[in-house]
């Protein structure tokens, strides 16, 4: 379990994180969620003892990271993927992390296997690509077998089977009884691996529930709607805080009516449905919703590039 309890860093007269709270329950990935410049980053350094906090406190497992007598076996973390000796084979790095954390040498050939380095083990981190560092970088979090994982962007760099093969690890490990903790700026991704999520925006908490909750409470649920006769259709539905805009020919998403009325309004034309479907918001949509006053850099449409 982790826990932030009133966790707060400022750097000069910016404060970075802002009495910041939260749980992360073992047994379920939580996914760590904000836009650049919230302090996620700074938040995970200081779960991990690399940043000292204004004020409140982090803890692992009932305790400050610093305070495990052998926090690589309790807590695996991945910050930076490339922070390697370059000269250095993933063997022989795997290997002296092994040498000064007591975990036996033969660890660092399961985890080169797990990872899908056992190949090219004995190659030279320097020559390797950016997804071969990302593996190298969770091998180091997995060596001591944690029951604790946080994870700072682990699929940056991985092609879509990396992608796959990263999202289902991690949900076997907190299948397990782990504590898996990730951040990721891809929303879809995100949807698919986390069951809980942590927002943050500015340095202060916005979000701690579930995927399933976060965006059933999105605003501005659409129902889609396919027909041949869209346009006559589409004359008939807008009005007063109704939507309908179209993608594509014969596709309608109307905002600010039920999929009932819809239909009733359909029939009642005698107007063939093809199609007639209510959608939630997507994770990404309502992200973009609740941390719209937390961005650090704007776009503005029309400005110049």
């Amino acid at each position: 379990m982790i826990e932030a309890s009133s966790l707060s860093k400022a750097y000069g007269d910016t404060l970075a994180v802002n009495a910041l709270s939260f749980t992360v329950q073992p047994g379920v990935v939580t996914g760590f969620l904000g836009p650049n410049g919230a302090g996620k980053s700074t938040t995970m350094r200081m779960l991990l003892g690399l940043d000292r906090p204004t004020s409140g406190s982090a803890s692992i497992n009932g305790r400050r990271y610093v305070d495990h007598p052998a926090p690589l076996c309790e807590v695996g973390a991945l910050l930076e993927a490339r922070a390697v000796h370059t000269g250095r084979s993933a063997r022989s790095h795997l290997r002296a992390l092994a040498a000064t954390n007591g975990i036996p040498a033969r660890r660092v050939d399961e985890v080169l296997e797990l990872v899908g380095l056992e190949s090219v083990g004995r190659r030279r981190a320097g020559g390797f690509s950016l997804g071969m560092g990302q593996r190298l970088g969770i091998a180091s979090a997995l060596l001591g077998d944690p029951g604790t994982l946080i994870l700072d962007e682990p699929v940056n760099g991985l092609d879509p089977e990396g992608i796959l093969w990263i999202r289902n690890l991690l949900k076997s490990l907190a299948a397990e009884g782990r504590t898996v903790f990730v951040s990721s700026h891809l929303m879809s991704e995100m949807a698919l691996m986390a069951t809980h999520l942590i927002v943050v925006g500015k340095g202060r908490l916005l979000a701690d529930t579930s995927v399933a909750e976060l965006t059933g409470r999105g605003s501005g649920s659409d129902v889609l709607v396919r027909t041949e006769r869209a346009t006559e259709l589409r004359e008939r539905l807008v009005g007063p805080d109704v939507e309908v805009t179209s993608s594509e020919p014969g596709c309608l998403v109307v905002r600010g009516l039920s999929s009932d009325l819809i239909g009733r309004t359909a029939a009642n034309e005698g107007i063939a449905l093809i199609e007639l479907t209510p959608r939630q918001p997507t994770l990404e949509e309502v992200f973009m919703q609740i941390t719209q006053d937390s961005v650090e850099y704007g776009h503005h449409v029309g400005a110049a590039s």
